[in-house]
């Protein structure tokens, strides 16, 4: 007697990209199981939330588009199937008004992403999605999967597979890229794991630490190459974090992975020219320190101005000051390590891939999220396309099974 055909595609990942490609598959009638290793779920979608949930952005498509450097391409194909637009209207069916920011970043109205998880849990409980937690997959043998749980290890035979495991940043949280080498070993290119939207190293000497570090330095822009970035620094006991030095992440990190070190250039005064600023530091500054005539006449903080001190000495005349207050020179030495990194780059290879993103090493199975070898700056692009993978991943397992049972709609 032959065998029942498997109905259930199994998820295996509960962060944004598995839960998006399991409420589009549920909504389409598809039986769906989500496994996630932890537990509970969603553990990094809730620590993102923690200082305001970002879900997208309002900026024109084009500038959009932009963010994701290399796998530009690919992602604009996602984003024409799960727009910001279908972002915004999702979490506003789910009971969260949404508003755009002074910068342009759209949030939920709560500023958090609890209340959006909880909705959307409910709203996937009543598609029917079965999660089951404490479920850590192991692989395949032969056509199963293999899930360790706390009952012991369970066999389970998908329709077929979408997987959502993240990449390798907070690995506290569920993501720690152990599925790198299972893959591999199914023949699947898998471009390296590293830090991405990360803290880089600045040598501090010990006065500036003990006094500025977990300062802001805004408004600046930074400069790196070709690329400037309006935005602000954090000063930390190791050098910078921050939105400003996120967006050039990318470059800098390629930079001190093939020289050692790159040259970071700051502008402590981005709205002002820099013959005005020598204007202004020309400006008799009677009994006050130097320090206090900075503070006054050019405008800086106490923060800035003990970067400005900590590159060396403050140069005589007022119009080599001001250009050295335009162009601070830091000197990164590295980059912090994933278990500090915001997002991963590298993962799985686009080029693996077919356009639904299904490996083309092992028909039926899809893979969504940051899994994916694609990276972007904080500001609502990394969770836009997530969840926009999650959708087109969740999309061609409709596809891709209506294509082997062609006279049969996907149960």
């Amino acid at each position: 007697m032959t065998e029942p055909a498997p109905t259930a595609v199994h998820i295996i990942g509960a962060g944004p990209a598995g839960l998006m490609a399991a409420e589009t598959l549920a909504r389409a009638g598809t039986r769906v199981i989500v496994h996630d290793r932890m537990p509970s779920v969603g553990r990094k979608f809730l620590m993102a939330g923690r200082g305001g949930l970002n879900l997208t952005h309002s900026e024109p498509q084009e500038s959009f588009l932009s963010r994701y450097g290399p796998a530009q391409a690919a992602i604009t194909d996602w984003l024409d199937g799960f727009s910001p637009d279908d972002l915004t209207a999702w979490a506003e069916g789910l009971g969260q008004p949404t508003f755009v920011g002074s910068s342009g970043r759209v949030f939920p109205r709560a500023m958090k992403a609890s209340p959006l998880l909880r909705a959307w849990l409910g709203r996937l409980t009543e598609l029917g999605v079965e999660i089951r937690t404490r479920s850590r997959w192991s692989g395949w043998r032969g056509e199963a999967l293999v899930f360790d749980t706390p009952e012991g290890e369970r066999l389970e035979t998908p329709a077929a597979t979408v997987l959502a495991l993240g990449g390798a940043s907070w690995p506290r949280l569920g993501s720690d890229g152990a599925w790198v080498p299972t893959l591999e070993g199914a023949g699947v290119a898998v471009a390296p794991l590293v830090p991405a939207n990360a803290g880089f190293d600045v040598v501090w000497s010990d006065i500036l630490t003990e006094r500025f570090a977990g300062q802001v330095l805004k408004p600046v822009t930074l400069t790196f190459g070709e690329q400037a970035v309006r935005g602000e620094l954090v000063v930390t006991r190791y050098g910078i974090e921050g939105g400003g030095i996120y967006a050039l992440s990318a470059p800098l990190r390629e930079a001190i992975a093939a020289e050692g070190t790159a040259i970071l250039v700051v502008d402590l005064r981005p709205d002002l020219t820099e013959a005005a600023l020598a204007e202004r530091l020309a400006r008799p500054r009677g009994k006050d320190s130097l320090t206090n005539h900075l503070r006054k006449a050019g405008g800086l903080s106490p923060v800035a101005i003990a970067v400005l001190r900590e590159i060396g000495d403050i140069p005589p005349g007022f119009e080599k000051l001001a250009k050295r207050i335009k162009a601070v020179r830091l000197k990164l030495t590295g980059i912090q390590g994933l278990a500090r990194a915001i997002s991963t780059a590298g993962g799985v290879q686009i080029d693996g891939l077919d356009p639904a993103l299904m490996l083309t090493a092992r028909p039926g199975v899809f893979v969504a999220g940051e899994m994916i070898d694609w990276e972007a700056p904080t500001g609502g692009y990394l969770l836009q396309a997530s969840m926009a993978s999650g959708v087109v991943a969740a999309r061609g397992v409709l596809q891709w099974r209506a294509s082997q049972s062609p006279d049969k709609t996907p149960a």
